[in-house]
């Protein structure tokens, strides 16, 4: 990290930025970004876990489970995830504070008094409504012939979801799941609102030391930096995965009229 700080720092002088602000706060900037990064990087997966089961039930038979999916997904759609951090981090934060004493005796205290957990809570309970309906899409896309040929080939369900479903539904849903994950990497400047020193919040410790505006200009540029390098490597990795798509059928050769028999 200290290799980098001076990479930024050199880079960000030859630009043009005020080099004392920069070497000042250059360091923290960036710190903040490795805990942008560890938020999104734990809070997609998490939310991906918890996005595969409510998928399930949202197409399940079942009202009751279908139904509560539902409430759910409109839930954390329909809200601003302002407003859940809040919810989830001043409501929460005030429970476990009343057993404050009985948490501390259990060693739990330390880690639910920081902010930096309600962060990736709320953001997995958020990303996990989106991540959910996307691969309802998904799999919702995939023609049902794809399961009755499986059935024909007698495989059990299990297996027809996992090998024919599955990879078909995720082929369709990997640039929904881009989007969603560039999404995440925005709103992740919310996590300096609850005490959490990402790339935002280390952006307004230094504006608030210095007064100098080109530090929110370092944020948007490595904010930018991040969703471009996203959509590069996601371009890349769906052209490995449709490749079988844009390889030409294999062309039966022509059939050739049997030779005639020469006569002894």
């Amino acid at each position: 990290m200290e290799a980098l700080g001076a990479k930024f720092v050199y880079l960000a002088s030859l630009v043009g930025f005020d080099p004392d602000t920069v070497t000042a706060y250059g360091p923290r900037v960036l710190n903040g970004l490795g805990v942008t990064v560890l938020i999104v990087a734990l809070s997609m997966p998490i939310g991906g876990l918890i996005a595969c089961p409510l998928a399930m039930a949202r197409m399940s038979d079942n009202k009751i489970l279908s139904n509560l999916a539902a409430g759910y997904i409109y839930f954390f759609r329909g809200t601003p995830l302002l407003a859940q951090l809040f919810l989830i981090y001043v409501g929460l934060g005030n429970l476990f504070g009343a057993y404050r004493g009985f948490l501390a005796d259990i060693g739990l205290w330390s880690i639910l008094r920081e902010g930096f957990y309600y962060v990736i809570f709320a953001f997995a309970l958020n990303t996990s409504a989106y991540q959910a309906e996307i691969l309802r899409g998904g799999i919702q896309s995939v023609p049902k012939g794809q399961s009755e040929a499986g059935e024909a080939l007698g495989l059990h369900g299990g297996q027809i979801f996992r090998k024919i479903v599955l990879p078909q539904a995720l082929i369709v849903s990997l640039r929904p799941y881009g989007n969603e994950l560039i999404l995440m990497i925005k709103a992740s400047s919310l996590a300096s609102l609850v005490t959490v020193f990402d790339v935002m919040g280390a952006t307004k410790f230094a504006f608030s030391r210095t007064y100098n505006l080109e530090v929110y200009l370092w944020a948007a540029i490595i904010y930018l930096v991040m969703v471009e390098l996203i959509r590069r490597l996601w371009d890349a990795l769906e052209h490995r995965m449709t490749r079988h798509l844009r390889h030409e059928p294999i062309k039966a050769k022509p059939a050739t009229a049997p030779k005639e028999a020469v006569p002894a």
